[in-house]
This record gives C-alpha cells, structure tokens and sequence, in this order.
C-alpha cells in the first residue's frame, strides 16, 4: 500500500515528530510505504530526507492568494498521477480543505488525521467541513469526541502516535556532554520542558512554581523550544522577564529550538509541561517517559491517557501551590524519582509501541480502501 501524507511544514511540533516517526518506522510494516508532501521547505523537509523519505514539495500556499492554490493543487495533481498513491492522509484542516478536493477528484480513499481538538467554528474548520473524509484517525480519546463537531457522520478511530524509545549510546556520556554545553552541575537535579512557545504549554506556570522553590538547592530548569512565530517571541520575553522577578534567572536556561530533545531528555531527572489548555495528545509527554522522567503535568485532556500514578503526577489547572509541592518533593526525593521512571518505559511502550500503531494504522487503511474499491 502506498501512502501520502499531507502537511505545511513550515513549523516544528508534535504533527511533525509523528512524520518523521513514520517515515523512520516505515521498515517495520513493509506492507506499505509513505510518502510525504508538503508546502514548505524547513526543518520537516530535510529530517525526513536525512532518513531517505519521499518528501514532495507542493509550494508555498495561502489562502488569501487563490494562485497559490491553484498551482499547489496542480502539483498536487501531477503528483498524484505520477505515483498512484493508494490512499491520501491529510494532517490538520489546512491541507484537508486545500488538498483534500484534490484526492477526492481523483476517486482515492481521503483520510483526515485529526491532531487538534475541533469546534466547527474556525474558519479553516468551516473549509474542511466541505470535504468529509472517508475516515478520521484521532490522536486520542480526548480528540475523538470532538470529531462529530467536524464531521458528524465520518467514522472515526483512536491511534496513538507510533513512537520508539531513541537510540542514543552511552546515558552517561550524554549526560555529562550536555550539562557541560548548558553550564549545569552534574549533581544538579535537571527539570525540562520541551515544548513549542505558547502561552497554554505553561511555561510561565513552571517558573510561578519553581519561583517558590528558590531556597531549595540544587535544582536547575531548562526550557527548550524556539521563537517560530512573533507572539512566541513576545512570550520568550515575558518568560524571561518572569525568571529575573522571580529571582531564579540564574537557574533557568532558555534553550531555544533543539533538535537533539532526546539527548535533552536523557541528560534531565524531571519532565514537567503544566499546561494551562488541554493536550490534544502530548508527544512530549511519550518522549520524557521513553527517557525514564517522571512525568508531571496538568490533569486535562490527552495527558490523563498517558501519565498515571506509574510514571507521573498529575495536578490541577493553574494550581502553583499544588504544583510547586509536587517537585519539592521529586527533587528531594530520588527514591520516588527512581520509582515513577522505573514505570515510564513500560508506559510509553504501551502507549505507542510503533509496532503495534503500524499494524493497526495499516489495517485500518486497507478498510478504508476496500471500501473505495468497493464503491
């Protein structure tokens, strides 16, 4: 079966690490093989060419300029009669409302991979809802019941993204590299959060709660993810304006976009994302577990599918306090560090074995396509 997954690319996220996951898992289900298109060059484009991946660039689009469009999807079209793809996947509602006419005018099965919580109500929402899929995959639980609102009569499954635990050598080694490159004492107890900048990842939250903590000793924050887009710049600001009032800047290390978060992960002791809006899924959070971190976040959406009280802690939206008394406590404790990472591997590996999530997505895919063929 041969795949074509559709996508912008030109920001980095969770959507992105599932492609580059597919693209890097693709061995394991020989039964098919993806292909990637996107609409801008950047860093998606080149990791999946760094694993030999088909990568088609359909151009540069907006929709305010129908031109741009209309050439993309003449592309698109070209590309479609030269490869005699199977079935078409599109990855959000901006290339299902832009491609989606595309697939569906050349008779193939169209599948909408729903990665974002809906409301109908957005206008690229509005614009997608004019190309009902022949199936919805939804990234969790959380997202799934959110669907109808988009596509009421589309049938829809839950598939957790197919990840595996990075292949990075020598923990140890990693370690100490990386807390010599980001001026960090090796029996500093390293908190993370890997994340896009936005408001709702909490990252002002994290500093709120790590504001309190100032006199305990020994602990130090890294903050990773980079300014994409100008309102994150703005954030970054605050943030760092944040730290200084707080009296913690010299604690804290803004990290800006890292390409090695694996490296990151495995050089930290504790991940904590305390989001102020809800997770559609969190991939972050699979990555942190993979790396044996105990996980802390907020006890909404699709983190409540993915850390339990085996490898993480969960509070209340917006509650410093609660958080606050949650990393004292795993900072000083290593015993109940110890315990909740010896839980996240296991976990992660329930979650998002890439074996398991390449089968199911295969067959769901035949489904999908047996019923194209069928009609």
């Amino acid at each position: 079966m041969k795949r074509l997954h559709i996508y912008t690319g030109n920001l980095f996220g969770g959507i992105e690490t599932l492609l580059i996951s597919l693209a890097k898992e693709d061995i394991l289900c020989p039964q098919m093989h993806g292909h990637f298109a996107l609409c801008f060059e950047g860093r998606l484009a080149n990791e999946l060419r760094s694993l030999d991946a088909k990568v088609h660039i359909l151009g540069n689009v907006k929709i305010s300029r129908p031109w741009t469009v209309w050439r993309a999807r003449q592309r698109l079209q070209q590309l479609l009669e030269r490869e005699k793809f199977d079935v078409v996947i599109c990855h959000s509602c901006w290339p299902q409302a832009v491609f989606g006419p595309v697939a569906r005018a050349n008779h193939l099965p169209l599948v909408f991979w729903c990665h974002d919580v809906p409301n109908g109500k957005h206008p690229l929402e509005r614009l997608a809802k004019l190309v009902p899929p022949d199936l919805v995959i939804a990234n969790s639980r959380y997202t799934q019941a959110a669907v109808p609102k988009l596509y009421p009569k589309s049938h829809s499954n839950v598939l957790h993204h197919p990840l595996a635990t990075p292949c990075l050598g020598n923990d140890a080694s990693i370690r100490q590299t990386l807390r010599t490159e980001l001026n960090t004492p090796e029996d500093a107890i390293v908190i993370i959060q890997a994340s896009r900048l936005e408001r709702w990842k909490g990252q002002s939250m994290l500093l709120s709660a790590l504001g309190q903590l100032r006199d305990i000793p020994g602990w130090i924050c890294w903050v990773a993810g980079g300014v994409q887009r100008s309102h994150e710049a703005e954030y970054l600001q605050e943030l760092e304006v944040q730290a200084r009032e707080l009296g913690i800047a010299e604690r804290v290390r803004f990290l800006g976009q890292r390409a090695d978060v694996p490296r990151l992960l495995a050089a930290a002791d504790i991940h904590c994302q305390p989001n102020t809006g809800a997770e559609p899924f969190g991939v972050a959070f699979v990555q942190a577990l993979y790396a044996g971190l105990p996980v802390v976040t907020t006890a909404m959406g699709g983190a409540v599918e993915i850390v339990d009280d085996s490898c993480g802690r969960l509070v209340a939206a917006n509650d410093i306090k609660a958080l606050s008394e949650v990393l004292a406590s795993l900072i000083s404790n290593p015993t109940e560090r110890a315990t909740l990472a010896s839980g996240g591997k296991a976990r992660a590996d329930y979650l998002c074995n890439p074996q398991r999530q390449l089968n199911r997505l295969y067959s769901l895919l035949c489904r999908v396509v047996e019923q194209e063929a069928v009609a």
